[in-house]
């Protein structure tokens, strides 16, 4: 796997922190993360507003970390593809401002490096609290065919999340990659923004052929409450769409196309019941104007990808399960169907 060896205190991490107006949860997170730093490890804060600068902050909780100010807000992905060309550790590791890590997080997020070389990437698990009880927020992202994708074992109690395992797509608020790992696919997609970015990378790495885990003794507590706008709706929409062309293999999306045009029916409809038709209309504009650019980047992603498609469609699951999909989308007669209409792929890929 990685061709420099890890130093005496284990592989080394760079740490990759996006600010956009975090100068609160900085001054939670830094203090933290400094507790867990090994010789070797760099920390990159890069931010993406200059008129709220963590300067301060960085300076008093964590002042040998590297600030990159970027004059914009150049968006999530951009931000960590430009501190992880700076990277020299062994590991890339992508960390929320908003996700402070618990004590032995440092010693935990690197232990898969030497004890799953299979492992190209791998997440902690990441924790939240719910009216005042730490429960989980995410132990992997699942990823329905439709593409649409949520945050696993949300309110889960944590004593549930068991111990490590190989998971399908991770999530980005505590993300670690093998640098080589991170070179090889590209990093993030840059046109993405931000939503979506992990789901991408992650099923780029599962394509390399390269698994993904979840670490459970290293903990992160993340400071999340899920809320939505026009604009991350835009987002979520757009790039869900994205990640699907880009990624999914052609008999797979061959066969997935009747479900897709269905759910873009479906969530027209909700979209103007729940106030967001506009942000999926501009959604659906957008992923045409960028038509051109997808068809370049599916023939790079798919030159490169070394599984199957009966194997990427292993990644994906039929169920809805995260009640921010109305219940009719996860109970009875449309669970069933989607059940159903899932066997029939896989049958037709084996």
């Amino acid at each position: 796997m990685a061709e420099s060896l890890p130093g005496p205190g284990g592989p080394s991490i760079s740490y990759l922190i996006v600010a956009y107006r975090s100068g609160r949860e900085l001054s939670r997170t830094l203090p933290a993360l400094a507790r867990e730093l090994m010789p070797g490890d760099e920390v990159f804060v890069i931010d993406n507003d200059p008129s709220d600068s963590p300067r301060p902050v960085v300076a008093e909780h964590l002042p040998d970390a590297e600030l990159i100010e970027l004059g914009g807000n150049a968006g999530f992905t951009v931000a960590n593809n430009l501190g992880a060309a700076k990277a020299t550790g062994d590991i890339v590791l992508m960390l929320n401002p908003d996700a402070m890590p618990e004590p032995g997080f440092g010693v935990e997020i690197r232990r898969p490096f030497l004890d799953h070389p299979g492992w190209g990437a791998w997440m902690a698990l990441v924790a939240c609290r719910i009216d005042g009880v730490k429960v989980v927020n995410s132990w992997a992202n699942p990823v329905h065919f439709t593409g649409i994708a949520w945050a696993g074992g949300h309110g889960r109690p944590l004593s549930e999340a068991g111990g490590d395992r190989e998971i399908p797509v991770a999530s980005g608020a505590a993300m670690a990659i093998r640098r080589e790992v991170w070179e090889q696919t590209g990093g993030l997609p840059a046109h993405f923004f931000l939503y979506q970015e992990d789901i991408d990378l992650s099923v780029r790495i599962r394509s390399a052929g390269y698994k993904i885990g979840l670490v459970t003794e290293a903990l992160v507590d993340h400071d999340y409450e899920f809320g939505a706008n026009e604009g991350k709706w835009f987002w979520l929409e757009r790039n869900r769409m994205a990640m699907v062309l880009r990624n999914y293999p052609a008999p797979l999306l061959a066969l997935v196309a009747p479900a897709l045009i269905g759910t873009e029916l479906v969530l027209f409809l909700v979209s103007a019941r729940q106030g967001w038709f506009r942000a999926k209309l501009k959604a659906g504009r957008d992923l045409v104007r960028w038509l051109p650019r997808l068809r370049e980047e599916r023939t790079r992603i798919q030159a490169a990808r070394r599984i199957s498609p009966g194997q990427f469609a292993d990644l994906l699951t039929p169920d809805l399960d995260t009640p921010l999909i109305p219940e009719f989308a996860r109970r009875g007669p449309v669970r069933w169907l989607l059940r159903a209409y899932w066997r029939a792929v896989r049958t037709v890929l084996r």
